[in-house]
């Protein structure tokens, strides 16, 4: 279910799976900014969409991408991968990444 902080802006819910770790993420945050504030570490490289570091399935939610075209195939997006480092919440997000770590 989507919040509004003070400023108005949108705020979704990232759950990081399998270990169940959960985050806010705010309208102008990428998916991977929002993990990194809260202490959740995705594997994560160039940050701009294109080494595929962080490349992980979406189990849910609805994600927009801060470029035209991420480093991602037509078919790899069509079963679900996803860059979180480009990719803005349109809704709660559910991601698998089992090798995201808490720090």
């Amino acid at each position: 279910m989507s919040k509004q902080d003070v400023l108005g802006n949108q705020a979704w819910t990232l759950t990081v799976q399998p270990q169940g770790w959960t985050c806010e993420v705010a309208d102008e945050l990428s998916l991977l900014e929002a993990a990194l504030l809260e202490g959740i570490r995705i594997p994560n490289s160039c940050r701009n969409g294109s080494c595929r570091t962080c490349m992980c399935k979406k189990l849910s939610g609805e994600i927009k991408y801060q470029i035209d075209w991420p480093g991602l195939s037509l078919e790899e997006k069509q079963e679900g991968w996803i860059l979180p480092c480009v990719a803005q919440a349109c809704s709660d997000v559910v991601l698998d990444v089992p090798a995201a770590v808490k720090v």
